[in-house]
Order: structure tokens, then sequence, then C-alpha cells
């Protein structure tokens, strides 16, 4: 009895502790070696222990996998359930340096703002020297400008005030492209509504107000969305659950569409787009639309993976359709 204690004993000594081999995924290199790692511990754990022993890359750089060529393991994963020995052996990848979502948000939404008033001031040298520091005669000129400040103003005030982050950052190279785009868009669809020889939309006033109309709806749409998912996950609680419609009428779209914030986004890049009657606008919504369209498909599969009871009624992004 005496010897099969003694062996219990030292049985529940070896799986209290798991060795962690770090090895680079490119030269098979070891880089770390964790001694006496308890198996209870989850993947940002092992990153942060890997962090100490190579200073050089921060949690948020490292991307940890079982195999050279596997899928990234999530933070949130625990080294006891993962298919691994006493010792565990992880190829590592640097993700290069990283920024926080709020920074990057901030870095594409003021861009973009600022970028468009350069070109609704007429600062010199960007339309003819007559034109400089002039504004134009075209109500919706000023209207338009109105609204897409009203757009990136709120985004940022969501990024402050209403949205949920993680402690997901982006790539800085990544960070670059998003920028360009954003910059690069509002750059393009400015110097054309802001060009002296701009002309207003065919049907006149009646086009503008309507597209107005739509406009703000969308935008009042996108943010109640934006605050019934910020709301949907209260700090400390386990329980996930899929966003539902709630008593604001915005939010009905949920029995529809898993992603309405993107149904309305582009809802209300449509309207800008009927309201300036302007073609960049017009692409700009079209790229948009078709990245919205994928992201919320991913969304959208990921809801029916987790959850058995996710409606079947809804779709990705278009009520009924798509």
């Amino acid at each position: 009895t005496l010897s099969s204690k003694g062996t219990n004993l030292a049985g529940t000594a070896l799986l209290s502790s798991t060795r962690v081999e770090v090895l680079d995924a490119t030269t098979k290199e070891q880089l770390c070696f964790l001694d006496k790692v308890d198996p209870h511990s989850t993947i940002g754990d092992i990153k942060s222990l890997f962090y100490k022993s190579c200073a050089q890359w921060y949690p948020a750089r490292q991307a940890l996998r079982l195999d050279t060529r596997g899928k990234s393991l999530r933070d949130d994963e625990i080294l006891q359930n993962l298919p691994v020995g006493t010792t565990a052996t992880m190829y590592f990848k640097d993700l290069g340096p990283q920024l926080g979502w709020t920074t990057v948000f901030f870095a594409e939404y003021i861009g973009a703002l600022l970028t468009y008033l350069v070109f609704f001031f007429r600062v010199p040298y960007i339309y003819s020297h007559t034109y400089a520091l002039t504004s134009s005669p075209h109500p919706v000129v000023t209207l338009a400008c109105v609204c897409h400040t009203f757009h990136y103003v709120k985004r940022l005030m969501e990024t402050i005030f209403v949205h949920r982050f993680s402690h997901g950052t982006m790539p800085l190279r990544t960070i670059v492209k998003n920028c360009a785009y954003y910059w690069g868009f509002s750059a393009w669809l400015a110097y054309y509504i802001n060009h002296p020889l701009y002309t207003p939309p065919s049907y006149g006033e009646l086009q503008v107000k309507y597209a107005l109309f739509t406009f703000a709806m969308c935008e009042i749409g996108n943010l109640s969305i934006h605050m019934s998912l910020s709301n949907l996950r209260t700090d400390g609680e386990l329980v996930r659950r899929f966003p539902t419609p709630t008593k604001n009428p915005f939010t009905w779209l949920f029995f529809f569409v898993s992603c309405p914030n993107y149904t309305y986004e582009v809802g209300a890049w449509l309207s800008f787009t009927v309201m300036t009657q302007c073609l960049p606008v017009a692409i700009y919504t079209l790229f948009g639309f078709i990245q919205m369209t994928i992201w919320a498909k991913v969304k959208h599969r990921a809801y029916i993976r987790e959850f058995k009871d996710y409606p079947s009624v809804r779709t990705a992004i278009i009520p009924l359709i798509l």
C-alpha cells in the first residue's frame, strides 16, 4: 500500500508541471526552454514567460504554434488541453511591431477627417490659385462636409466611449496600408466634391434631403448596434452570447442579419453617394461593401459554429439575400 501511494504521488508530481520548448519556426533553433510550467497555464501565460527570457519579443509580437505551418494558438487556450506530452514543443513566429486597436482607429479616422477638410477649405495649391481659400456656392458641398465630418467624429467618439477592445493588436505594416486606404479615398472623394467645377445632384434639393434623412437614420442605426454589441458582454461575464434585438428599434435588424452595423454602414455611404452624386464616392462605397461582406460572412459562420440555437433566418449583411 505504501509503495502504491508513493507511485501515485510520483505520478501527480510528474503531471504537476510541463516543460515548454520554444523553437524558431523558420530555423528550428531553440529560443527558450521553460521548465516547470503549470499545465493550467494559458498560451498568454506562456507568452509572458517567453517574454521574460527574450525581452525583444513582447507578447503581442508572438505567434506560437504546435506545427511550423499550423494555426497560431489563441491566448486563452490552456496548455493541458493541447495535444502535447510532458514536454511541449512550440514554434515561434515574430509578428513584427504592433499597435493597439485604439491607436489604429485614431490614426485611420483622424487622417481621413483632416484630409477631407483640407480640400473643403481649398488650401492653396490644390486647385487653381483663383479658388484658394474660397468656398463652394452649392449648399450640398457644405452639407457633404458636415456629414463626412460627423461620420468620422462619431467613429472617434465610439472608439473612446463605446467599443470594448481586447488585448488584440495590429501589425504596424497593416496600419500603414489601412491609413493609405482611408486617407487616400478621403482625399479622392474630397477633391471632386469640393472641386470648383462640381455640379449638384440631378434632382436638386429633393434628392439631397432624402439622402440626408437616410444617412442620418443609418448613422443612428450604426451607433445603436455598436452600443448593443458593447453591452453584450459585461466585465467578468464568462458565458458568451450572440447579439439579439433590444427595445431600441434600430437593433431590430438583428432579427434578419448577423452584422447590422455593416448594413447600416453601407446604407450611410450609399446615401452619401446619392447626396453628392459623385462617382468616386460610389466606388468607395462598393469597395467598402465588398470588404464588409467578407467580414460579415466570417462573423456569421462563427456564430453558427459556436451557437447551436443561432437563428436560421439570419443572413450575414443583407436581409434574406446575403
